[in-house]
């Protein structure tokens, strides 16, 4: 890896600043499940996609370091803002499916960007509460240079990293601008785990239906649909659904159900 590679200091990466501020950047960062690539423009996710090899249907992940930002980017209503709010407040990663605010598509460049950054539905996954040295990073990348963060697994295609920065492969080691290295941060978040017993992704919930529409809001009222859906278990599962509960009187669980 050469000195492309370097230990965390612990806080803001400026060489990950430098990189991602500029067109097309590329680097690995550990998170509180593993190693993820990160990018912040079309350039920068042909890159990932050419790296991991991986088909093109599943777009970017949109990282937020900040509420604001959150608010900034994508459609929600009072319901699933206080369930933000409240996995914010206890530090819980989260990465719900919701679409787009018009006001944040005008953001995106017209080059063809917006077909790898969504679906077909402009729906993106908005994850809060990722990890410290991702969070403190798209949070200076957007409010200080307008730049998103999107994020896809480092790892090749199909495998995991174990939490491991020797995990993430020979390929993505080569193309990557910058890695940046914390297995002790990441066993830190689930320690009493092994590689093969700990959760190597985030917890996803769908809050649209079929045609990309945000759910209705229930107002405490039972039997309402369309309602959210826990389509991937992951870590602090069990927090999460507790969190779901308090909020949702009716959500659905059908982990693998990915959009």
């Amino acid at each position: 890896m050469g000195d492309k590679k370097v230990q965390w200091n612990g806080g803001l990466q400026s060489e990950a600043v430098e990189i991602l501020s500029q067109d097309g950047g590329m680097i690995v960062s550990p998170t509180k499940v593993g190693y993820i690539i990160m990018t912040s423009d079309k350039a920068g996710l042909e890159r990932k996609f050419e790296a991991k090899q991986r088909k093109r249907n599943k777009p970017g992940v949109v990282l937020c370091g900040s509420l604001e930002q959150l608010r900034e980017l994508a459609q929600l209503n009072p319901e699933i803002e206080q369930l933000y709010q409240q996995h914010w407040d206890a530090d819980v990663l989260l990465g719900c499916i919701l679409p787009w605010k018009t006001s944040a598509l005008a953001r995106i460049p017209d080059d063809g960007s917006q077909q790898l950054m969504m679906d077909g539905r402009q729906t993106s996954c908005f994850v809060i509460k990722f990890g410290t040295p991702g969070e403190i990073l798209a949070k200076e990348l957007w409010e200080n240079h307008g730049k998103f963060s999107f994020a896809s697994s480092a790892n090749p295609s199909g495998k995991g990293n174990r939490g491991l920065v020797e995990g993430i492969g020979e390929r993505i080691e080569q193309r990557a601008d910058l890695i940046i290295a914390a297995n002790d941060y990441v066993k830190s978040i689930q320690p009493n785990d092994s590689t093969k017993t700990r959760y190597e992704q985030g917890v996803m919930v769908s809050m649209v239906d079929a045609e990309g529409q945000l759910v209705p809001q229930q107002h405490g009222e039972r039997k309402v649909t369309p309602c959210p859906i826990l389509i991937r278990k992951g870590l602090d599962v069990e927090k999460i659904m507790a969190m779901m509960s308090e909020t949702f009187t009716s959500w659905d669980y059908r982990h693998g159900d990915y959009y």
